[in-house]
């Protein structure tokens, strides 16, 4: 069993940085993709970003490309989203997953994510 557990989030102004973290337990996931994903009141959960297992591989939604960076330490067993000139659309709750097939390059598809972290919110203010 994998345990995800976000933190990072918080308030920040418009124009702002914050930086998420998600850590992985329970087994490690370097051979595994792994995803951001957020969900704002009132809409469905939204694909962000996914980094292949090597990090060499890496997908943004539209809407975060040159604004957001994906990364991950492996020997930590945890993934990132470096998030830089946030605007008030990006409010929402940030969920990381992880998908236990082995070393896919992109997948964007919430229902293709075998494990959830509980979410972080993240809010940004005009």
């Amino acid at each position: 069993q994998v345990q995800l557990v976000e933190s990072g989030g918080g308030l920040v102004q418009a124009g702002g940085s914050l930086r998420l973290s998600c850590a992985a337990s329970g087994r490690t996931l370097r051979n595994n993709i792994m995803g951001w994903f957020r969900q704002a009141p009132g809409k469905e959960r939204e694909f962000v970003a996914c980094i292949n297992w090597n990090g060499y591989n890496t997908y943004y939604v539209d809407s975060v490309k040159g604004r957001f960076t994906i990364s991950r330490d492996n020997a930590k067993n945890t993934m990132y989203l470096q998030m830089n000139s946030l605007k008030p659309e990006d409010t929402a709750v940030y969920y990381c997953a992880a998908d236990t097939r082995y070393r896919r390059t992109v997948v964007v598809g919430p229902e293709e994510y075998d494990y959830w972290g509980q979410g972080t919110q993240v809010t940004v203010s005009s």
